[in-house]
């Protein structure tokens, strides 16, 4: 599920501005931004946010900022000696001018750089709980498009179960239509009076039953029916629960597509279908 989440605070005098932003996703993904100070702490960052976001692909920010810098910056003067000396060679050399030194030294490889300490721990589990602050901000956002995909997934499901209804009138029709059909066809290709009525009732049954969908509707109702009480629960990890009972969902409607034999109940089928393909995507945003 998609959301942003922003948190900041002070540790030590340093200002911790924390950041993340969360796309769909059916596994944890995560791509880090952090500095240097908190390389060593990523795998425990990681696991923090792996329990509380779950799933998605996540991006998160994390800045710290001491005294209006936002990375601390070192100066290697032994380094800047260093260049210096080779430089006064070379001017000396050349006859150059050696004004405005300091500032080519400056921008020379390495003479000021950010500092690389590593965070102390205490500091480090500040700064974490920041980043959790964040993280239940997304949270937050994730709700709010948790509500509207609750009620999106309710009225798809609930389409497919009115699109069933409106199959329970055309069952009894469907099954005269099919021992006209099936007479008709007998009395074109041989003698009517040779037939033998028993033996055509036989054949008749067996037909009809293979044709009969009365278990398929059920399971149908029933899983429709789960689904509903699934999503209705306060929990977290349903989203696979709602995916797998969609699969169930999806045999049964084919199932009941292939023994239909009626146009007009193919045409509700084929509703069912699409309700069911609309609510399989949308069901991939459930946490």
């Amino acid at each position: 599920m998609t959301g942003f989440g922003r948190a900041e605070g002070f540790v030590n005098n340093r200002q911790v501005v924390a950041e993340i932003k969360s796309l769909n996703g059916k596994q944890f993904e995560m791509i880090t931004k952090l500095p240097p100070v908190l390389r060593a702490y990523e795998l425990d960052i990681r696991n923090a946010l792996n329990t509380k976001l779950m799933r998605g692909s996540i991006d998160l920010s994390i800045a710290i900022r001491q005294e209006g810098a936002s990375k601390p910056m070192s100066v290697n003067t032994d380094l800047a000696a260093y260049y210096y000396k080779g430089m006064k060679q070379i001017a000396e050399h050349l006859g150059l001018a050696q004004e405005n030194v300091l500032s080519t030294l400056m921008r020379m490889p390495e003479v000021v750089a950010a500092e690389n300490d590593v965070l102390p721990e205490n500091d480090f589990k500040a700064v974490l709980q920041i980043v959790e602050i964040a993280a239940n901000h997304l949270m937050d956002h994730r709700k709010q498009e948790g509500s509207a995909l609750e009620r999106d997934l309710t009225e798809k499901i609930t389409n497919i179960e009115n699109f069933l209804e409106h199959i329970l009138p055309l069952e009894a029709s469907r099954v005269d239509r099919i021992r006209t059909r099936i007479r008709n066809a007998v009395r074109e290709g041989s003698s009517i009076e040779n037939m033998d009525a028993n033996r055509f009732e036989q054949e008749l049954i067996y037909y009809i039953e293979r044709m009969d969908f009365s278990e398929e509707k059920t399971r149908l109702k029933q899983h429709c029916h789960y689904f509903h009480n699934i999503l209705a629960r306060e929990e977290s990890g349903k989203g696979k629960k709602l995916g797998f009972i969609l699969q169930e969902v999806g045999r049964e409607i084919n199932t009941l597509g292939a023994k239909a034999n009626d146009a007009n109940i193919q045409q509700l089928v084929i509703g069912m279908k699409d309700e069911l393909e609309k609510a399989k995507e949308q069901v991939l945003n459930v946490l």
